[in-house]
């Protein structure tokens, strides 16, 4: 992987922490994604006595997990501060009153990549759109399986390689720098859950275009959710009126019955923690043969 492309993790903390007032409004993919992963669980029996929301923004999943499994209890983690304050403030002062023994929100600022939860703690892990913030995923999943209970279940979504194409094309030899992140195949993905030590893995993904007046309209979307670019390689600054126009003019090819259309490739996927006993990922078994005594 091109060291460009690689997230650079305190900007995308800062950048996070300063999106948190404006992300609910400018949030309409996430919620939507939120809506149809609520609406798989559906199809899915279990009951959890704990819940952990991997990178859960402002939280906007809580209201329908609890909604679910309102026994549960759920901790709401997220990278940069303010979005975990954001989050809580979603459980009102009242609700806490009425919280049964062990149930309720917790939130917690922390990384994926390195939870801050004691292992075997949590029998699901939810994780809407922030895996892809990940410059190498399998980290996390082998951190989210250690958190999970055995019989636990993981339920994701995240972003594939055809998002934002349209602004990558537009990009692409207007200057030196990075200008849009990189997404890993479901493919890929499913070979990390597998390495991991899950189980059965699913995995679909199905393509959501947004349409916009102008490209400008899609750069303030992506800087009011805090998803600009965030690579290691991007410019030192700004770039220019020159940058701007010639990338507003490589966009208008898109244009289709007057509207500019961006695409987001959603990948959407889940996994189990075996409940017997496995070794852990990445040991294999060493096979032993004897040989076998005389006379027996």
């Amino acid at each position: 992987m091109s060291d460009e492309r690689l997230v650079d993790k305190r900007t995308l903390r800062r950048s996070f922490e300063r999106a948190a007032a404006t992300y609910d409004a400018a949030a309409v993919l996430q919620d939507e994604v939120c809506r149809r992963m609520l609406a798989r669980l559906d199809y899915i029996k279990l009951a959890p006595a704990a819940i952990l929301d991997a990178g859960s923004g402002t939280g906007n999943a809580i209201a329908g997990l609890h909604a679910r499994y309102p026994r549960a209890r759920l901790v709401a983690l997220d990278l940069a501060l303010a979005m975990a304050r954001r989050a809580e403030g979603r459980w009102p002062w009242w609700r806490r009153l009425l919280d049964r023994r062990g149930a309720g929100l917790a939130a917690v600022c922390g990384d994926i990549e390195r939870l801050p939860l004691a292992g075997a703690s949590a029998d699901m892990v939810w994780s809407n759109l922030a895996l892809q913030w990940i410059d190498e995923p399998q980290r996390a999943f082998a951190e989210i399986n250690r958190v999970l209970r055995p019989g636990g279940l993981l339920m994701f979504s995240s972003f594939g390689p055809d998002t934002l194409k349209e602004l990558r094309a537009a990009y692409r030899g207007a200057d030196g720098h990075t200008h849009v992140h990189r997404f890993v195949d479901l493919h890929d993905v499913g070979d990390m859950l597998v390495v991991c030590g899950f189980a059965d893995p699913v995995m679909d993904m199905e393509i959501v275009t947004l349409n916009y007046a102008e490209v400008r309209e899609l750069m303030r979307d992506l800087k009011a959710i805090g998803a600009h670019n965030l690579t290691r390689g991007r410019p030192g600054t700004l770039g220019g009126k020159s940058l701007l126009a010639k990338v507003t003019q490589n966009y208008e090819t898109f244009r289709q019955d007057g509207r500019l259309p961006a695409t987001f490739e959603v990948v959407y996927g889940h996994a189990w923690k075996p409940a017997g006993h496995r070794l852990p990922a990445g040991v294999k078994p060493v096979k032993v043969h004897l040989p076998q005594r005389e006379g027996r």
